[in-house]
């Protein structure tokens, strides 16, 4: 089992080395010692929240980017590292989850999801049910997109 903390430190040294950054750079900037910073990234100790998004701007990287990166770690489904996840736009790396095809309930007649040519998303009809399958590992994370 991860703990939070381990992925979290993780996370947080992946985006230094992938930024070719040493401790003691990152420690000035996010204004840290540099023992705790280490401490931190090795997952010994708990970042608070403002220490967390201290660490965050000092990487130039989005807390919920790292937040992203958490929680696909823990769910089992690791991202390379400097990986922004699929469908990343190059300006904002912390995105929704690409989903799996989304299945449909019958609907009354006239309403319905239909696939319009070259389209990946289905155009959905006003009294269309869309059931969305809960996912079968790990938790339910929700992110909002800014």
């Amino acid at each position: 089992m991860t703990l939070l903390r381990e992925a979290i430190g993780d996370s947080l040294r992946r985006a230094r080395l992938a930024q070719s950054r040493t401790l003691r750079e990152v420690s000035t900037s996010a204004r840290v010692s540099l023992g705790y910073l280490s401490e931190v990234e090795r997952g010994r100790k708990e970042a608070s929240s403002e220490l967390l998004a201290a660490i965050c701007d000092a990487l130039d990287v989005p807390l919920a980017r790292v937040l992203w990166d958490v929680s696909t770690t823990i769910a089992g489904g690791e991202l390379p590292v400097g990986a922004a996840p699929a469908g990343a736009p190059a300006e904002a790396a912390a995105v929704e989850p690409a989903t799996e095809p989304v299945a449909t309930e019958s609907a009354p007649a006239g309403a319905g999801a239909s696939m319009s040519a070259g389209s990946a998303r289905p155009q959905v009809d006003g009294d269309t049910r869309i059931v969305i399958p809960a996912p079968t590992n790990g938790p339910l994370v929700l992110v909002e997109a800014a």
